[in-house]
């Protein structure tokens, strides 16, 4: 016998933010591995659309995960939106408020309505929920390849399939509560729990033969066997191991987090920034973030979040010097130069 495994069924989904809900999109795959078989190609049920839908696709998942075998899906777009969006729009730093919020304004999943539509102001009002191509999640740069889920109108990017899927996210998180949506629902999900998260194929495409696949029929082939041989191996388990420091951690749980990428971002840099950014406690006095904010001492004086402590930071961009709570230290942008929240006293 081999070694349990966590999820007897995985599922991977390379998906598609073209046309509207009801379109039978070419570039919308799902592959599926039940046991130790391999993962199959599952089509859409019989009828005229050849291939899936995304109205159709949520409704079969909504079908398929009744609770009676383990699961985990994978699906390749942004669940959630990096905190500079929540922060410029006033949102509290809360998923599901998201969801409604962003649904309220970017009404994709509507009849006739392609993303390009409320992109240009046709349908709802994606005007009022707008961010910046720039802006990337933590996860995102992470991975050091993926783009932002704003960063539209360009080769791989993934901006229009995260905008044209959030809407059925929260339309199978409403139909089946049960489901454990990752990590918004926290990192560790319960034994026999079935899993929704985010892949990015890129991570595993290259490991398996691609064979006479398509390159999107491949991205989700390989979505399905990593969360297979992931599942059996127990490397799930790492997979979902929240990232440290905590802070990051806390960001994830808003900006959602792409399985299987870790915290810090390996990536060649240089100089100073790099070597900080590797070795020292985000806390430490010459840690320098990726934002070249750099922490000079410890004030004593309390912070404006639970627990927190004021550091005292300096800009390398412009010098300025300004208070930040400790938990904040490794996203913070400075306040004069660089649109940041106003930094805290340390006087």
């Amino acid at each position: 016998m081999g070694q349990e495994r966590r999820f007897e069924r995985t599922i991977g989904i390379d998906y598609s933010g073209a046309e509207t809900a009801e379109a039978s999109l070419k570039g919308l795959r799902v592959y599926q591995a039940d046991g130790d078989a391999p993962p199959e190609e599952v089509l859409p049920p019989a009828g005229p659309k050849r291939y899936w839908t995304r109205r159709g696709l949520a409704e079969w998942l909504v079908g398929t995960l009744d609770g009676q075998v383990p699961t985990i899906v994978g699906i390749d777009h942004g669940f959630s939106f990096p905190i500079r969006y929540f922060e410029r729009h006033g949102l509290p730093p809360d998923w599901p408020v998201f969801l409604d919020d962003f649904c309220a304004h970017w009404p994709t999943d509507g009849k006739h309505t392609y993303v390009d539509f409320v992109r240009d102001g046709s349908v709802g009002n994606g005007a009022a929920r707008w961010g910046e191509r720039h802006w990337r999640r933590l996860t995102e740069e992470a991975t050091g390849s993926a783009k932002s889920v704003f960063h539209f109108d360009v080769q791989g990017a993934v901006a229009k399939s995260t905008h044209a899927g959030i809407p059925w996210l929260k339309y199978m998180r409403r139909a089946r509560p049960e489901l454990h949506f990752w990590p918004f629902d926290g990192w560790n999900p319960a034994s026999g729990t079935s899993v929704i998260t985010e892949a990015y194929p890129r991570l595993w495409s290259a490991a398996y033969p691609q064979d006479d696949r398509t390159a999107d029929q491949h991205d989700a082939y390989s979505i399905a066997r990593w969360l297979q041989d992931a599942s059996t191996t127990g490397e799930i388990e790492k997979a979902f191991a929240a990232p440290e420091p905590e802070s990051v951690a806390m960001t994830g749980r808003v900006e959602g987090w792409i399985l299987g990428s870790s915290w810090p971002p390996i990536r060649k840099q240089r100089g100073r920034v790099a070597s900080t950014m590797a070795q020292a406690s985000t806390t430490t006095p010459g840690y320098i973030n990726r934002n070249l904010q750099e922490v000079l001492s410890k004030t004593g004086l309390p912070g404006n979040d639970h627990n927190q402590v004021v550091y005292l930071l300096r800009c390398h961009a412009c010098g300025a010097r300004y208070g930040a709570n400790g938990s904040d230290i490794f996203q913070r942008r400075c306040p004069e130069c660089d649109s940041g929240r106003p930094g805290l006293g340390v006087g």
